[in-house]
């Protein structure tokens, strides 16, 4: 009892002890006190989405980080370079841009993962921000904060090393753009898995492709390399099978760093 000193003629309904009106709360029959309530609660597993997050948690916050990152790159690199458009020319940009040479000769590895953290120009981020921003409020509640920052970082991943397999050597590539082309390929292979229409979606992948085919200073390699890993990352996510579905989802996204490990280290073996 949390109030011995207080006379009472109710008793909750699940362990039958006296309980004051304060400490009783409504049930589907009855009353029960709050004790029972919160054991209740912990007991019950919570709702889920259908690629294993929680539903409570509903509000983007990887999204807007991964927003204010690139922000935060693109105006550091035009303090630096003195310039808003061109930012490209200042030193920290040139040492974080995808350079083929400069991962297989002086091993900076790095670069196949910071270039995706920087744009050429006010008007090449604006794009990629606004895209990431309409992708991520609607895939981050329902994949889930780290289950949707894994799908980013290796699509991000799989469209440096796509320039880095197929790519021109001496090209410096830079830009969210392969991150994001994985969060379409996300989008679509979700509404394809739970027969949602997906026309709209796949039209939108389609003019993107279009339009990096046709428009001059686009990696197409970046793009195409992240929206296939985007893509096999969450079919591996979304169909995997419920009673073992952490364990599946794990093995996909290990899976896919390591294959993408695996075809950096030959390319680089080729090119030196």
């Amino acid at each position: 009892m949390r109030h011995p000193d207080r006379a009472t003629g109710l008793r909750c309904t699940r362990c039958d002890r006296p309980a004051c009106p304060e400490c009783l709360r409504e049930a589907s029959v009855g009353y029960q006190c709050v004790d029972c309530v919160d054991e209740g609660r912990r007991t019950v597993r919570p709702p889920r989405t259908f690629a294993g997050a929680e539903l409570a948690a509903r509000r983007p916050v990887v999204t807007p980080v991964l927003i204010a990152l690139n922000v935060l790159m693109y105006l550091l690199t035009a303090w630096q370079a003195g310039s808003l458009a061109g930012n490209s020319g200042s030193r920290l940009f040139g040492d974080l841009v995808m350079w083929t040479p400069g991962v297989a000769a002086y091993d900076e590895w790095w670069r196949l993962l910071t270039s995706g953290f920087l744009h050429y120009g006010p008007a090449h981020l604006g794009l990629n921000m606004i895209a990431l921003y309409v992708l991520g409020r609607d895939l981050e509640p329902a994949f889930g904060r780290l289950r949707y920052t894994a799908v980013y970082l290796i699509s991000l991943l799989g469209g440096s090393v796509a320039v880095y397999l197929f790519g021109s050597l001496n090209t410096l590539v830079a830009g969210a753009s392969g991150a994001v082309y994985g969060l379409m390929g996300a989008l679509l292979v979700a509404y394809l898995r739970f027969r949602i229409n997906a026309g709209p979606a796949l039209g939108v992948i389609v003019l993107n492709v279009v339009l990096s085919f046709t428009l001059p200073g686009i990696s197409l390699l970046g793009h195409l390399g992240g929206l296939a890993v985007g893509a096999a990352v969450t079919a591996g996510l979304v169909y995997a099978p419920q009673a073992k579905r952490d364990a599946y989802q794990t093995a996909t996204v290990v899976t896919a760093v390591v294959l993408l490990v695996v075809l950096t280290v030959v390319r680089t073996a080729q090119l030196l």
